[in-house]
């Protein structure tokens, strides 16, 4: 009983976390509106999931939408939206992780092959678990981790 209590104040702290991260970067020294923060996040997400190399589908599973709401969004016509709580809190956290692969590989090419390969820390390839909510925090622990020691 106390794990899942656990889980869940540590998938919290990580929105909230995550959240304000994304926030943060697409507030300029003025308040943003909702308008400005969707296209901000949006456009993060796509450029992100383009430097990674990830296709359409792989981004929707990441997300949790539909492969053509996918298309819309690296298409430029959906933008994700604050109301939409599921989407936009793994959009943060998927942000979150790609800010927090860049410091610790330090390079596009070595996150894309990291993100591939087998981990024997996480039981599995990152690409994949990150395609579920738990699997998200286990691979953002994995790199905060990791990051903490640099």
């Amino acid at each position: 009983m106390s794990f899942a209590f656990n889980r869940k104040s540590v998938v919290e702290s990580l929105l909230l976390k995550a959240e304000g991260d994304a926030l943060a970067e697409s507030r300029p020294a003025s308040k943003s509106t909702p308008e400005e923060a969707a296209a901000t996040v949006t456009k993060a997400v796509t450029r992100a999931a383009e430097r990674l190399e990830l296709n359409q589908a792989t981004l929707a599973e990441i997300l949790g939408v539909s492969d053509s709401t996918a298309s819309r969004l690296v298409g430029g016509t959906y933008l994700l939206q604050p109301s939409k709580k599921r989407e936009w809190e793994f959009a943060l956290l998927f942000l979150r992780l790609f800010r927090s692969l860049d410091a610790v590989v330090g390079h596009e090419r070595q996150a894309q092959i990291w993100l591939q390969g087998d981990n024997r820390a996480l039981a599995g390839r990152p690409i994949d678990l990150i395609k579920s909510a738990e699997g998200m925090i286990r691979v953002l622990q994995y790199v905060d981790a990791a990051r903490g020691r640099i």
